[in-house]
């Protein structure tokens, strides 16, 4: 998914989602046989040649430099995210290692510690293309309750919330404004697919989705990037209903993150929450006799 042209094709999407109008470009009432920018109009805002960023989008010309990347970035009203995808990308067009076997993602002990603490707030880790590498109980059952809790530690079958939100209806009714949350996560791999684009694993997960998903397509050709850490979703869980958490990923970077869900003190959805934790611990005792008391188990 992350190709020769890929800087070419997010650069001329771009473009085309720039009116005239917002940029202060006079069009004199005419009528435009392409949408947004012309190329010659993009290089006259950013301070480059016609010819050069023309080639810069053909994908003829690799080595742009960061202060022409910022000005094309300031020309498209690219936000910070944005702007570091630009940048990733003209890297990844300049040094392009590929093919390369990626090394399995693991959950360190001082993240799985992370989420005992956690008992009480549901909690998952993610790897970088969105696989549940480890999960609480709570995190289990409000994410994917009708899933086997153990999936996560068998390496063939461990879940995706990308596949999850797209092509899972379970996951898909758990969100009330579901293509929000589908766009936050296409912004999210994009982001990721930029950053490895030796990742072949990545690369076969977003042909399956694009394949899969006429959606998830759709919403990757449109090149939107985001960057999502904090974002509150209105939830309908098929246990406790309605709820309002906010998803934030504690950690960041290379390794895998911890993505946990609050809900407001004193709320509604704080004692939906609480009352799903009550529903999986007796679920947990009825299943497991050793764990009732003598006079429960005898009566």
């Amino acid at each position: 998914m992350i190709g020769k042209s890929q800087l070419g094709d997010f650069l001329q999407a771009r473009r085309s989602q720039l009116r005239p109008e917002d940029v202060g470009v006079p069009t004199y009432g005419e009528r435009r046989r392409v949408p947004g920018l012309r190329r010659e109009e993009l290089a006259l805002l950013a301070g480059v040649s016609a010819s050069y960023y023309t080639r810069l989008e053909q994908g003829q010309s690799l080595s742009a430099s960061s202060e022409v990347l910022d000005a094309i970035a300031g020309a498209l009203r690219l936000d910070e995210s944005e702007r570091r995808y630009l940048h990733d990308l003209a890297r990844a067009d300049r040094h392009r290692p590929w093919g390369r076997r990626p090394a399995p993602e693991r959950v360190t002990e001082a993240t799985a510690q992370l989420l005992d603490v956690l008992a009480d707030v549901p909690a998952i880790v993610l790897g970088r293309r969105s696989d549940v590498l480890a999960w609480n109980r709570l995190g289990h059952a409000l994410f994917a309750g009708h899933l086997d809790r153990g999936a996560p530690d068998l390496t063939g079958q461990r879940p995706n919330m990308a596949r999850l939100v797209f092509l899972d209806c379970h996951t898909r009714d758990l969100y009330a404004d579901w293509p929000s949350k589908a766009r936050a996560v296409v912004g999210n791999l994009r982001l990721v697919a930029a950053q490895h684009t030796q990742d072949t694993a990545l690369h076969a997960l977003l042909g399956e989705l694009s394949a899969k998903s006429t959606e998830f397509a759709s919403m990757w050709a449109d090149h939107r990037v985001r960057a999502c850490t904090v974002a509150n979703y209105e939830m309908r869980h098929p246990l406790v209903g309605p709820l309002t958490v906010v998803q934030q990923t504690l950690s960041h970077g290379p390794g895998p993150n911890v993505v946990v869900a609050t809900t407001e003190a004193g709320s509604p959805s704080r004692a939906a929450l609480a009352l799903l934790a009550q529903a999986i611990t007796q679920s947990t005792i009825s299943a497991d006799p050793a764990r009732m008391g003598p006079r429960a188990r005898t009566a």
